[in-house]
């Protein structure tokens, strides 16, 4: 049994011997050049883009909303009643301060100040003959004052119908334009009854509010921008009068601002968007906000030098939607990185593709 187990594993080496000596005449046992991956040491270069920091300007904002109002607006109406005798004007048109608007029939009045007219020279005529007696102590100073009395009564009375006969015009009381009227020409009005409005437009202002916390940084002379409804242009204006109270139920302070409005191209009653102007910083690190990383309670941004990044502890300013300022960290001309952050170590290899 012994015997026989020998032979076969002689037998056994022997097949395996000469197996591989024809697997190595064959070529099975060699390895291609091209079947290994060669390998490289070189350091992989991360690609990013970059920007260099320049000092600029920096306005410190806050959104609000408004409405545009006009500079005057009024509802015209008469302050006496009757019947309309003529209508001096066209719905649109412009018009001056003192323009004659509208007129009511005033017959009975003009009446009365002609007759008071007629007397006024007759006691104009007594009363000098009197002060005439009365220097030659021909008349007592009771007559004269009599006939004095007589003269100013009269002309009081005059100057008391032309008051009411000024209540039958009706007079634009500042330039502006007309709207649409209410009233045609022999109706009957009173005074309850409105003629047309007249609002004058230029220039305009822009009322809006700002929560409280800012009271204390605004005042006259601050500058909004603004644009109305959906239209991209956008104006500037500035604030020229703030509400000296606080209102208590909504805790914002009411502002309002004046724009020119030369061109007539913002119209009352408008929506507007606003963003007020607290102050302007010079000199300024503007870059955006994807540029800085938060890290363990700080800020840092990684800096460009020679092809290496290298992170750079920063203070930040106030923030926009995409901008941030930064007070400390940074100087003119500084080169920092703006993309591929998360992948950014210290001192690693980078090579900037797109420079801003």
């Amino acid at each position: 049994m012994n015997r026989n187990l020998k032979r076969i594993i002689l037998f056994s080496l022997v097949a395996l011997v000469l197996l591989f000596l024809l697997g190595r005449r064959l070529g099975w046992f060699e390895l291609k050049t091209t079947d290994v991956a060669p390998v490289s040491n070189a350091p992989s270069i991360l690609p990013v883009n970059a920007m260099v920091v320049q000092l600029i300007e920096l306005d410190n904002k806050i959104l609000a909303t408004g409405t545009i109002l006009p500079d005057e607006s009024v509802e015209l109406s008469s302050e006496a009643s009757g019947k309309i005798t003529s209508l001096m004007f066209k719905e649109g048109s412009r018009v001056r301060k003192g323009d004659l608007l509208l007129t009511i029939n005033d017959a009975d009045l003009q009446a009365q100040i002609q007759r008071l007219r007629y007397q006024e020279t007759m006691l104009t005529e007594r009363e000098y003959r009197q002060r005439m007696l009365l220097e030659k102590e021909a008349v007592s100073r009771e007559v004269y004052d009599k006939a004095l009395t007589d003269l100013n009564t009269n002309r009081a009375e005059i100057r008391s119908l032309e008051a009411l006969i000024a209540k039958t015009r009706v007079v634009a009381p500042f330039d502006g334009v007309i709207g649409l009227r209410h009233v045609s020409e022999g109706s009957y009005i009173t005074p309850n009854i409105r003629i047309a409005s007249l609002t004058r437009m230029q220039p305009v202002k822009i009322e809006f509010t700002i929560p409280e916390r800012y009271a204390t940084e605004v005042g006259a002379g601050n500058r909004i921008t603004f644009n109305t409804g959906d239209r991209n242009q956008v104006y500037e204006a500035k604030v020229y009068a703030v509400e000296p109270v606080i209102d208590q139920t909504t805790r914002t302070l009411k502002l309002r601002a004046l724009f020119p409005n030369s061109r007539m191209e913002v119209m009352p009653g408008s929506f507007a968007n606003i963003e007020l102007i607290l102050n302007t910083y010079h000199n300024t690190v503007n870059i955006p906000t994807e540029a800085v990383i938060p890290e363990m309670g700080a800020l840092k941004v990684f800096l460009y030098k020679s092809g290496i990044c290298q992170p750079v502890v920063v203070k930040a300013g106030i923030r926009s939607s995409d901008k941030i300022q930064i007070t400390e960290g940074l100087n003119e001309g500084d080169t920092i990185i703006t993309t591929g952050l998360l992948q950014l170590r210290k001192g690693m290899a980078v090579e900037v593709i797109s420079l801003l």
